[in-house]
């Protein structure tokens, strides 16, 4: 009886259409534009990050070393959904049989599932995952309380079948159908608001304080080469971390940029002081939602806090949008620059979503990943001792 049991995820997606026929994972490059950006533009919840250019300017760049393939649910010739994925070994070196959502920026990896199909996309791609020898899917860095993972959560209560929840946090959002001042206002104070206007002020002792939000394709491509300087100019340099000091990476996101833009989905937002550059930031936009890729800064203008000046531009620019109702800060939990002034919060977490019932090699999976947090954990607490 447990074998039969074992099976019933597979007969209901084969029961509801030839779907199961396809390929168990396919390279990205497979997919198909055209249907990935049908797709995308039928998505029960957007995901900047998992946008067709931006997921193939990744693969391009990486110049097929990415391993990345894509699960993908199909209902007659229309996509309706996808998640690119890696192996457990690839994304954590643990060489259990087991499939990650791939994201090598560690910002978002809520699948693409379309708003008339979500259920029936989750189940297929939970198949797919399994046809493929997995014998868990982990999906990183996703909305916990999305249609998307609501979607995975129900199928799996069919089957009789409970997601786990590996790890989660908060991070800052913006709702972005309020006014900008009045939800400045709440969320800075008087006070603060009026340092930051005295430091506004000196900033602009050095020239015109300008911001500027670069849309057109050939505008962001110029944008994209400021920002690039002021990242690689301050502390993610000194990490090793800026994205010009690696070819792929400054390739990626040179081909990402032009190629989103040229369908409304990436503005680069730049703050000046006369011709001078202070800061700058990319985000990508999917549906009614923004995503808060990256910033950058002049750490020479510190003291005018050229970061915290960006976002409240930025703030002013996505709120007066009506298009946008939702911004995603893509930051880290507790983020000391961009909590206190996007007050919302956005509950992100790893979930792991076990494809077979009453499945040894599960509880196996979960162990290893318990055992690398520990030991991440202890390493990090370590070489914060040794900065000390």
């Amino acid at each position: 009886m447990a074998d039969i049991a074992d099976t019933v995820l597979i007969d209901r997606a084969s029961k509801r259409d030839a779907a199961t026929a396809r390929a168990a994972a396919v390279p990205l490059k497979a997919v198909g534009m055209d249907a990935w950006r049908r797709l995308a533009d039928r998505a029960v919840e957007p995901n900047g990050y998992h946008l067709p250019d931006w997921q193939l300017a990744i693969d391009a760049a990486a110049g097929g070393r990415s391993h990345v393939s894509a699960l993908c649910a199909w209902r007659d010739q229309r996509l309706t959904g996808v998640l690119p994925v890696i192996s457990m070994w690839r994304a954590y070196r643990i060489p259990l049989p087991a499939l990650v959502s791939a994201d090598p920026f560690d910002a978002l990896c809520t699948p693409l599932l379309d708003r008339e199909l979500a259920e029936s996309a989750a189940l297929e791609i939970m198949v797919q995952a399994r046809a493929a020898g997995a014998h868990a899917l982990i999906i990183r860095k996703a909305t916990l309380d999305g249609p998307a993972m609501k979607a995975f959560r129900e199928e799996l209560r069919r089957d009789g079948l409970r997601p786990v929840l590996l790890q989660s946090h908060l991070r800052a959002a913006l709702d972005a159908t309020r006014d900008a001042d009045e939800l400045l206002q709440e969320a800075l104070g008087t006070r603060k608001l009026k340092e930051l206007r005295r430091q506004r002020n000196r900033l602009a002792d050095l020239g015109e304080v300008h911001f500027e939000v670069a849309c057109a394709p050939h505008n962001v491509a110029s944008a994209l080469e400021t920002f690039l300087r002021l990242e690689a100019s301050g502390w993610k340099a000194r990490r090793g971390t800026a994205l010009l000091q690696d070819e792929s990476d400054a390739a990626f996101i040179r081909r990402a940029t032009v190629a989103l833009a040229e369908r409304g989905e990436c503005e680069i937002m730049t703050l000046r002081a006369g011709e001078t550059p202070v800061a700058a930031g990319i985000v990508l936009r999917h549906g009614d939602r923004a995503f808060f890729f990256k910033l950058g800064i002049d750490e020479r203008f510190a003291r005018y806090s050229p970061g915290v000046q960006l976002a409240l531009e930025l703030t002013r620019h996505l709120c007066a949008d009506p298009a946008i109702r939702f911004v995603d800060s893509t930051a880290a939990p507790d983020h000391p620059m961009i909590n206190p002034i996007w007050r919302g919060r956005l509950a992100i977490g790893d979930v792991l979503l076990p494809l077979r019932r009453h499945d040894p090699v599960v509880p196996l999976i979960r162990a290893a990943l318990a055992l690398r947090r520990a030991l991440r954990e202890t390493a990090r607490r370590a070489v914060h001792l040794l900065r000390r």
